[in-house]
């Protein structure tokens, strides 16, 4: 096995290897990880972009005959009949992706039956589409799941990757995704709070990058509600944690006027840390909510200049770079942001100065 891997890293090679299977050049990969990082979603979401089909096959719930088939005589002979959710390029497509997730809590009986058709793409007279890609997942034996040792038999028919939570690539994601901009400033300043998992104590609830996009669900269900949210953010991500977002959440409560921010009119920074940190979350978030209209290089423009304006530079930088990370190119070619950009210059030439 490989060093861990930043989720945007493991997207990457899973991007590059959906794309080899229709160049005949694809090799079956196996991804490794902690629960709640994302291995999934990160299948899911290259299938989406793509436009293919997904068949997520759970073999931690199947029997050997779910992949095998059932036995049935015609004649003299013994024939199998090819189960339905195997992938048919008629009924799915020539491309897409197989993906055997929980393949590490899956019985040896059943993983025994997964051996051709990850390695031979077949299983009797049955295989594979030819442009279809295999990929696998499972928890790792030090986490307290229900795991099996992969045999070395279907180990070396995967390449293997282990994936790791890394704030940057969650940040850009949950931009993306829109998720409540109060986690993403809370997590910019409580990082070690993405994901805090001790499989020691084996705690029921936990923060990690899937608990997250949960604690965001309890904002929109039982915000303004008091103890009732404290209580489904502590069953989201924790006790310890579920108090201190919430603390957290009344903090916010002292924000500036992020509108009149984002139009020009304000420049204070508040002295406090933590809602400044709230104020770079939103004004990114703003942002993203004005691309392609007609005030977005304003807007954008805006915010460059308040990020010269934080007490600490580092801050300024870490505003900059999620909001190119949401917007992109456009933001390179506005004249404030070679002036940001010269401002900070000795921060940007050591990589170890940027927030993470």
């Amino acid at each position: 096995m490989i060093d861990r891997m930043r989720p945007s890293h493991v997207r990457a090679v899973l991007e590059r290897e959906f794309r080899a299977a229709a160049e005949g050049v694809h090799t079956p990969v196996m991804v490794w990880g902690p629960p709640g990082v994302g291995k999934s979603r990160i299948v899911a979401e290259i299938a989406l972009r793509h436009g293919v089909a997904l068949i997520d096959l759970r073999l931690s719930q199947m029997e050997p005959t779910d992949l095998r088939g059932i036995p049935f005589r015609v004649g003299e002979r013994v024939e199998w009949s090819v189960p339905s959710m195997l992938p048919d390029a008629e009924r799915h497509g020539e491309r897409g992706i197989l993906f055997l997730d929980e393949i590490t809590s899956a019985p040896p009986t059943v993983t025994a039956a997964a051996y051709q058709l990850i390695l031979d793409r077949r299983l009797g007279e049955y295989a594979i589409p030819p442009a279809w890609a295999i990929f696998s997942a499972g928890n790792r034996y030090g986490d307290r799941g229900v795991t099996y040792v992969m045999p070395s038999p279907l180990a070396n028919r995967f390449t293997h990757y282990e994936i790791e939570p890394h704030l940057d690539d969650w940040v850009a994601w949950a931009n993306a995704a829109a998720l409540d901009w109060r986690i993403v400033a809370f997590l910019r300043f409580r990082p070690e709070l993405l994901f805090e998992f001790d499989p020691a104590r084996n705690p029921v609830a936990f923060p990690s990058p899937r608990s997250w996009e949960y604690a965001h669900r309890a904002l929109a269900k039982f915000e303004g509600e008091g103890v009732l949210l404290l209580e489904a953010l502590q069953a989201c991500v924790g006790l310890g944690c579920g108090v201190e977002f919430m603390a957290f959440l009344d903090h916010m409560q002292e924000m500036p006027d992020v509108d009149a921010i984002a139009r020009g009119d304000s420049f204070a920074v508040p002295a406090r840390l933590d809602i400044q940190y709230g104020v770079a979350a939103a004004l990114v978030r703003r942002a993203r909510a004005a691309a392609g209209g007609a005030q977005a290089q304003a807007m954008m423009r805006n915010i460059l200049r308040y990020a010269r304006e934080f007490p600490q530079r580092e801050m300024g930088v870490m505003l900059v770079t999620d909001m190119h990370r949401t917007l992109g190119q456009p933001l390179y070619a506005l004249p404030e942001f070679q002036d940001w950009a010269q401002s900070v210059s000795d921060l940007l030439l050591y990589d170890r100065a940027l927030p993470r």
